[in-house]
């Protein structure tokens, strides 16, 4: 369930929750990124996936949303758009 935007190697996953007005913006803005590197999208909700992973939400949810690249956390509280677009070119770059 832990698994998004796919360039090559290159994994995004939205951490988010129901009900929370800045993981639905973060949602928006990486949709529009993902769309500009032609990679789909998955948002993982750290409720609903803290019963087989409740570590994802201890970790994470408190800082939502959080965006990780390769399983390593990106951004939070809002997308880091300069960087994330610096880091999705570097990475079609190297594909």
């Amino acid at each position: 369930m832990r698994r998004g935007c796919t360039i090559e190697s290159v994994v995004v996953t939205l951490l988010t929750r129901a009900g929370c007005p800045a993981c639905a913006r973060a949602l928006d803005e990486l949709r529009g990124v993902c769309a500009g590197y032609d990679a789909s999208l998955t948002v993982v909700d750290v409720d609903e996936a803290a019963a087989h992973d409740p570590e994802l939400r201890a970790e994470f949810g408190d800082r939502l949303p959080v965006v990780l690249l390769d399983d390593r956390e990106h951004s939070y509280g809002e997308v880091d758009l300069p960087r994330l677009h610096r880091d999705m070119t570097a990475a079609t770059e190297e594909a």
